[in-house]
């Protein structure tokens, strides 16, 4: 498999010698770090940008589908169109990737289950943000692999864009999204609605969102508000459990308010915040019968931080306090809840002309229930030219339990209060390669697990799953991207991911999660331009997993764009094939959607 793929990579990435330009639009884009933010190209992370135009051309139809796009994410899904997805990142369980919205943490304390619920539509993502690699020294638990910050933007002028789709299995979609206001005081809202009667029995769904954003321009700042509210109702037939629970059926909400505050005093930056974020799970074994079993959680995060940092001549220095209480009301789990304060200190220089940056750093959490944890962690990286540069980073990480790891029961599931919090040692080295039409990318990276927590059974025949303390879990891998703009009307990317996952246990166990891990992953995509208003993208994706074999997808998307006007005819599984992503729950066929978008300018 190896043999075959690398070539293509290699040939990718040796197409770096034909263009000389810089790069004008990503490179202008800074990444939005807690304390510091970095341009894009100075980074010395291995990050990924999707951008509006990624979206807009894509064929995904929700943000989970998008990050399916990045090479080494992992998302196991449940269902279609953003209805349930796990998160994963490079191997790791949906439990150990941090998910933000405009810098707020999105991560559920009852379960990782919930991450994915967020209140915004793709119409309104400006862009995403992935940090590859953990960053809890930089935003603490949960960024054990891998940082997803969804951002959103306000723009100025009046305009209201108006959209609607329809597809196979009775699929719908309708939404709206005004925009008003000028550069001192600007608002967006957005609502949507989307439904589908389902693929197979007990699939259907219907999800709602609503998103209000608005933005404050001050002196060398602004201040932000944003609130939003999400709510699915979907059938989940083999979702949890067992692939015979065929009758199981959910409803989740998600609900954030945040208030944000941003402001420059010459060499002096502060970022503050304030934000609540409230999610419910409702469950049932039986939709037709729901006295038979019932759980039903409601959590809520309240927090807020304070970052700042300071440009001297040795570098920039930056400090961070943040506190945050989590507490849950379970008819299952019980009455729980922690308190979390967390203070961040890093600092970044640079040497040999500004060549060689060093962005050393350290964190320090207490929780409440747990104890104190120190997350210390080191970038560095070597910029040969414009173009060129290498990177390493090496980190110490640490994720507390959930409430649902620690004390969920049921007759297939067993918590366990005794569960220790998992640790890990990570590093990675990579070079890249960029200018305005080529970006090109090698790393390698290992990641030491040390009591990872995973759900496990004495044997195949028992019939309960047991969250537990695991010896240790080894994860190695390479990584290769390329993305080439040839032509003004055509541009393809190529990804490809390889991941060896060693799996120390000293009792013959089975385990649940660390066995769904991928193994190979290719992503190939290819955009055409053509006929002055019509666009087109293709995109192929390889997955091979440990236990549940390999697959091909193949998805397509043609738009046609005439001023204010967009329609579109999307693919997905073009091949129909037959795959699951995780437990064994069957994925959608081929699925034809069309739809249709206008813009109404006011003024």
């Amino acid at each position: 498999m190896i043999k075959k793929i690398l070539p293509v990579f290699f040939l990718g990435a040796c197409l770096c010698a034909e263009a000389q330009e810089k790069s004008a639009d990503i490179e202008s884009i800074e990444v939005q770090g807690k304390l510091i933010s970095t341009p894009f190209k100075n980074a010395n992370q291995n990050i990924t940008l999707i951008t509006r135009e990624d979206i807009a051309h894509s064929p995904a139809q929700s943000i989970d589908e998008v990050l399916q796009q990045i090479p080494g994410m992992d998302i196991r899904r449940r269902g279609a169109n953003g209805v349930q997805s796990d998160l994963g990142f490079r191997g790791s369980s949906f439990e150990q990737v941090l998910l933000l919205l405009n810098g707020i943490r999105m991560n559920d304390s009852q379960t990782g289950h919930n991450t994915m619920n967020v209140p915004v539509d793709l119409d309104d993502v400006e862009r995403i943000e992935v940090i590859k690699g953990p960053a809890a020294r930089r935003f603490g638990q949960n960024a054990y692999a891998a940082v997803i910050n969804i951002i959103t933007k306000v723009s100025q002028g009046e305009k209201v864009k108006i959209s609607a789709e329809g597809g196979d299995f009775s699929t719908y979609g309708l939404g709206m999204n005004a925009q008003a206001g000028n550069e001192k005081f600007s608002n967006s809202l957005q609502a949507n609605t989307s439904g589908s009667q389902g693929y197979m029995h007990n699939t259907d769904y219907k999800i709602s969102n609503v998103f209000y954003q608005s933005r404050l321009a001050i002196h060398n700042g602004d201040v932000r508000l944003q609130a939003g509210f999400s709510e699915k109702k979907f059938g989940a037939n083999g979702f949890y459990s067992s692939p015979k629970a065929t009758e199981q059926y959910e409803e989740t909400q998600a609900s954030v308010i945040s208030v944000a505050h941003h402001q420059t005093f010459g060499r002096f930056k502060i970022n503050s915040d304030v934000y609540w974020r409230r999610g419910q799970d409702m469950y049932l074994f039986n939709r037709e019968k729901p006295e038979i079993y019932r759980n039903m959680h409601i959590g809520n995060n309240v927090g807020g931080e304070v970052n700042s940092s300071y440009q001297w001549a040795l570098g920039t220095t930056a400090l961070g306090v943040e506190l945050r209480k989590e507490f849950l009301a379970s008819n299952n789990l019980g009455s729980r809840e922690r308190f979390v304060s967390q203070l961040f200190f890093e600092h970044h220089f640079s040497l040999l002309n500004n060549k060689l940056n060093i962005a050393p750093g350290i964190s320090w959490a207490n929780y409440s229930t747990q104890g104190n944890f120190f997350y210390p962690g080191l970038d560095v990286g070597y910029h040969f030219n414009a173009s060129n540069k290498i990177y390493g980073n090496i980190a110490k990480v640490y994720r507390v339990p959930t409430f649902t790891e620690l004390y969920y029961s049921s007759k297939t599931e067993q918590g366990n209060a005794n569960l220790q919090p998992e640790e890990a040692v990570s590093a990675e080295i990579g070079y890249q390669f960029q200018n305005s039409r080529i970006l090109a990318k090698i790393s390698g990276f290992i990641r030491n697990a040390d009591q990872p927590i995973d759900w496990i059974k004495n044997s195949l025949n028992d019939p309960i799953w047991y969250a537990r303390n695991v010896n240790e879990i080894n994860t190695r891998g390479i990584e290769v991207e390329a993305a080439h703009k040839v032509t003004q009307w055509f541009k393809y990317s190529l990804g490809y991911t390889y991941l060896d996952t060693t799996f120390r246990e000293s009792d013959e166990l089975v385990s649940r999660y660390v066995l769904d891990n991928l193994k190979h992953q290719v992503i190939v995509g290819a955009h055409f331009t053509f006929l002055r208003n019509f666009n087109a993208q293709v995109m192929y994706r390889y997955n091979e997993r440990l236990n549940l074999g390999s697959y091909n997808l193949l998805d397509s998307r043609l738009n046609f764009v005439q001023k204010d006007f967009t329609a579109y005819l999307a693919v997905n599984n073009i091949t129909n094939a037959r795959y699951s992503e995780t437990f064994g729950v069957q994925m959608p066929g081929r699925w034809f959607r069309v739809g249709i978008s206008y813009n109404i300018n006011v003024k």
